[in-house]
C-alpha cells in the first residue's frame, strides 16, 4: 500500500531542483531519508490534490505522525518528571503538541519553505498558516518513522521538543488558565467568567474559532484557536493575566 502511495506522488514534483531543495532541508534538519519520495509526500498539502490529478497528500502521514509524536512526548515527560502526576504530565503534553508549538517548530525547520501547496492556498498565505505548518510537521514525523524507524523519529523529536519542555515548565505555560481564571473570578468578583464565540470560519474539518471571555459583561480577553477549547484557553490566559497583574 505504501509503495502504491509513493508511486502516485513521485512523478512531477521530484525533479532535480526539488531534490536539491530537499537535500538542503534534510541537512539543516539533521536527518537523511532513504526515500526522498516519502519526505516529499510529507510536505504535500491536500490543496495540491484538489488542483491536480495527483491522488495523494500528507494527511495519512499526519495521522501516523500524530501518534508517534504523542508516544515520544509522553516518554520524554515520563522520564523527566518522576514526581509529577498523570494529570500534570497530560497538561504539559497538551501544550507541547499544540498547534502553536508545532507550527513554531515547523518554522524553525523552514518547513514553510519546502511545502507543496496548490495555487489557491499559496495565494492565500498557506505557507504561514499555523494549521498547515503543524500538520506538515506531524506528517514529517510520520514519514521519518516509516523511512528510518522509531529511534530516528525519537531522536529527532527529542532534539526538537526537549527545549520546549524546559521552556513550558519554567514559565508555567502548561497551567489550565480557565481554572485559574474561574478561581480568581469567584474570589475577586463573586461570579463566573463567560465565554462567547464571536466568529468562526473555515471548513468543518479545519475550522477556526474566535472567543471572548467576559466578566460581569466586560471583555477581559480574546482568543483564537483551531477548536473552542484552545481558543478559550488563550482568552482565559489573557484575562487571568489582566486581573492578577
Amino acid at each position: 500500500m505504501l509503495t502504491n502511495i509513493l508511486n502516485l506522488s513521485r512523478n512531477k514534483n521530484l525533479n532535480p531542483e526539488r531534490m536539491k531543495k530537499l537535500a538542503v532541508f534534510q541537512k539543516a534538519a539533521g536527518f537523511k531519508f532513504k526515500d526522498l519520495n516519502l519526505l516529499n509526500l510529507s510536505l504535500m498539502h491536500r490543496s495540491v490534490t484538489n488542483e491536480s490529478l495527483n491522488k495523494v497528500n500528507n494527511e495519512r502521514l499526519e495521522f501516523l505522525g500524530d501518534a508517534v509524536l504523542g508516544a515520544v512526548c509522553a516518554t520524554l515527560l515520563f522520564q523527566e518528571f518522576d514526581g509529577k502526576s498523570e494529570g500534570e504530565l497530560a497538561k504539559i503534553k497538551a501544550v507541547i503538541v499544540s498547534e502553536d508549538i508545532l507550527a513554531e517548530l515547523a518554522r524553525d525547520l523552514c518547513i514553510n519553505e519546502v511545502l507543496l501547496l496548490g495555487k489557491g492556498e499559496e495565494l492565500s498565505g498557506g505557507r504561514e498558516k499555523k494549521t498547515i505548518l503543524a500538520d506538515a510537521f506531524e506528517a514529517l514525523i510520520g514519514a521519518l518513522y516509516l523511512d528510518s524507524g522509531y529511534k530516528a523519529a525519537f531522536d529527532f523529536l527529542s532534539r526538537c521538543i526537549t527545549p520546549e519542555i524546559k521552556n513550558i515548565t519554567v514559565n508555567n505555560s502548561h497551567k489550565d488558565f480557565k481554572s485559574l481564571l474561574q478561581e480568581s473570578c469567584q474570589r475577586l468578583f463573586r461570579c463566573y467568567p463567560e465565554y462567547v464565540i464571536t466568529k468562526s470560519s473555515g471548513p468543518e474539518h479545519e475550522r477556526t474559532f474566535w472567543i471572548e471571555v467576559r466578566i460581569n459583561n466586560k471583555i477581559y480577553g480574546t482568543g483564537k484557536g483551531r477548536n473552542k477549547k484552545s481558543a478559550e484557553q488563550e482568552a482565559a490566559k489573557i484575562a487571568y493575566q489582566s486581573i492578577v497583574s
